[in-house]
């Protein structure tokens, strides 16, 4: 699959298993893994880190087979949601540091460019979710870089 904005190809990575079946040697049953993801998540972890910490600490290497749903099911399930999702927060962080970053290097015109690239994403990633319903419909992210010209 090519990069967004790059038009070259990305790195291949390494492919999960084959096979739906949960491992036979994970000791935690359905019900115990639904309550260790939402209580990771009522403590703020992000979905992200959920699978990291279970697969680090608890030796649950995927949710998705043993549960049948993913991370993010399971917390809908259970009413824990986050106001915005996590693909689309880590994006407005990073333009939040690449205006910081901005204000006090005015002439640097690489990063004004990066940000204009980080906010088409942003635009491109809100207009998805608001079609999805994971967004309201009068959510609005204003762009900097107008004013940064």
């Amino acid at each position: 699959m090519a990069r967004v904005h790059a038009h070259r190809r990305g790195k291949s990575h390494s492919t999960r298993p084959p096979f739906p079946r949960p491992p036979a040697w994970v000791n935690y049953s359905r019900d115990e893994i639904i309550s260790l993801v939402i209580k990771l998540a009522k403590e703020g972890v992000p979905p992200s880190k959920i699978g990291l910490i279970l697969r680090d600490e608890y030796g649950i290497p995927l949710v998705k087979p043993i549960v049948g749903m993913s991370i993010t099911q399971i917390l809908r399930e259970g009413g824990v949601q986050f106001q915005v999702p996590e693909d689309l927060q880590n994006l407005l962080r990073k333009a939040q540091s690449i205006q910081r970053h901005l204000s006090e290097n005015r002439g640097d015109k690489r990063n004004i460019h990066n940000l204009e690239l980080v906010e088409a994403r942003i635009h491109r990633l809100a207009k998805y979710y608001k079609r999805r319903g994971l967004l309201p419909a009068d959510w609005k992210y204003s762009a900097v870089v107008a004013q940064l010209a």
